[in-house]
């Protein structure tokens, strides 16, 4: 199957640059897959369309400002985006300019150093690559001898390198300096940083936000558990799995980038009876539904979930056998992205492509501070 078949054309003024006033508030399309029905409402109303008798499971994961700025031995400025800690101070990353972070080289950080342009101003890469010109000798020297510092030792595939902090200070350095990695599209100055951040997150180890999750309030939650409709949590830390773009030519090359989940026992005997009782499972956000498709299994009473942590790098496109997911709750997402591919599985190509030619002609907001869109 061709990437080139899950592309398509978004006018540049449907990619949200901003959240909308209130997360409750942003647009929600509702696709039928039985029916191939679109309609349409605001998010909060997303409740007249679940039955008492679904469960919801959402994804309590919480960014972390992964996104940090050293320099290199000519002074000169690079940026971590740090992906997974393989072990305590040993980390997975991606680096700018990639050219210059080699192994053996030595990252040092300070308080003195030039930052970048930060998340909450107009964003330019071109301001990574410059040297430290703009501080005076004594704060460069000053720079260089930061007691914080990371030496890179190896480089991997698809540009990952393998970063040791030394000394073991990783979450002082990202407390300290770290900035949250919004998506290259958003260039729009953000007032509020938290709107990247579900109001129930807590797990910290994503890179990128889960961002169906953002739409929900506390009162629409409280609304939703007053219907009688059952909510639970797993955790998946959405890292470069979930963003890394497709740049292979046909579907079935690419590689997932694997990412952390946790599930409880307590949360898949929740599950697991729902499954039993056939009542619906409603997955918020693509990371959820990789999480719970990652430990399906066939089981007495049919197919549920077993409990578990680890790395998934489930990789979902269709054709797909969905054996726990019943209904989904997303964002539009990017051409040619695995995400896109996922929805494509759960409904159909031509249904999920139907449904975004109206979004875009019906001036839906598009990506992660976007609109939503339920699959039932």
């Amino acid at each position: 199957m061709l990437t080139s078949e899950f592309d398509y054309y978004l006018p540049k003024e449907l990619i949200a640059q901003e959240p909308s006033e209130k997360r409750d508030e942003s647009r929600l399309l509702i696709l039928n897959r039985q029916t191939g029905e679109i309609s349409e409402a605001i998010f909060h109303e997303i409740i007249n369309y679940l039955s008492p008798n679904d469960i919801l499971v959402l994804n309590d994961t919480r960014v972390i400002p992964a996104r940090i700025f050293g320099t290199i031995d000519t002074n000169r400025r690079v940026e971590l985006l740090l992906l997974r800690e393989i072990e305590p101070g040993l980390w997975e990353a991606l680096s700018r300019p990639a050219r210059k972070v080699k192994p053996g080289v030595k990252i040092r950080f300070n308080k003195y150093q030039v930052q970048s342009k930060s998340h909450c101003e107009e964003r330019s890469d071109e301001a990574i690559s410059k040297p430290l010109s703009g501080l005076p000798r004594s704060l460069r020297s000053l720079a260089m001898t930061s007691e914080l510092y990371a030496e890179v030792i190896e480089r991997r595939e698809s540009g990952i390198r393998i970063v040791k902090f030394s000394p073991n200070k990783v979450q002082e350095l990202l407390t300290e300096y770290g900035e949250i990695a919004l998506p290259p599209y958003i260039r729009k100055k953000c007032k509020d940083i938290n709107r990247y951040q579900t109001i129930y997150g807590f797990k910290e180890g994503a890179i990128a936000a889960p961002t169906a999750g953002l739409h929900f309030t506390e009162e629409l939650l409280k609304n939703i558990r007053a219907k009688g409709i059952e909510t639970v949590f797993l955790t998946l830390h959405s890292g470069l799995g979930t963003f890394r773009p497709v740049k292979v030519e046909t579907v079935e090359e690419h590689k997932m980038y694997p990412e952390e989940f946790e599930i409880s026992e307590e949360i898949t005997q929740k599950i697991n009876q729902a499954k039993s009782e056939k009542r619906r499972v409603i997955a918020i956000g693509t990371t959820v539904v990789r999480a719970l498709e990652n430990q399906a299994q066939l089981g007495k009473n049919g197919r549920n979930v077993k409990p578990g942590m680890g790395l998934t790098d489930l990789y979902i496109y269709p054709p797909y056998d969905f054996k726990i997911v019943d209904g989904l709750i997303t964002n539009f997402h990017l051409p040619k992205s695995t995400l896109l591919m996922l929805v494509c599985a759960f409904a159909n190509k031509e249904q999920i492509f139907r449904a975004y030619d109206y979004a875009i002609a019906h001036q839906y907001r598009f990506y992660s501070f976007g609109d939503a869109m339920l699959i039932i």
